[in-house]
């Protein structure tokens, strides 16, 4: 898989966030300041490192067992990444937090910590939808 140069990330990730809707998942710290001055709604999943790592084994578990849609997601499993799930909340978590409240205090946070949460807010999200329909 190519990585993209930071600078073109960057200015991919200004033209995203013009649009009337976008929605982008993943922290990418370096360039968080551009979506979160933009988005009207932060979703900050705060999950635990065993819940994660659970998360990263059960997917590649799937994988090899077949059920694994190819969506160009690069899903490789080594100690350093694993080290950085471990050290997660001690060490990015507060940088994330900053930068949430340095550039999207004006937006809707919601904070999930558990799966169940998180479940439960798609379920809400889903009957919203409904509602609006």
């Amino acid at each position: 898989m190519e990585r993209t140069a930071p600078g073109k990330f960057a200015d991919h990730q200004r033209k995203l966030v013009t649009r009337p809707r976008w929605l982008i998942d993943g922290n990418y710290a370096s360039t968080l300041p551009i979506r979160l001055a933009a988005a009207d709604t932060v979703i900050f999943l705060d999950l635990p490192a065993t819940t994660c790592l659970l998360g990263i084994f059960h997917r590649r578990w799937r994988w090899r067992c077949g059920q694994h849609i190819n969506d160009g997601v690069f899903d490789r499993i080594t100690m350093s990444f694993v080290r950085y799930i471990c050290g997660y909340r001690r060490t990015m978590r507060p940088k994330i937090k900053r930068l949430i409240t340095e550039h999207g205090g004006h937006a809707r946070l919601v904070t999930l910590t558990s799966r169940r949460q998180s479940a439960q807010f798609v379920r809400q999200l889903q009957a919203a939808k409904q509602v609006q329909s």
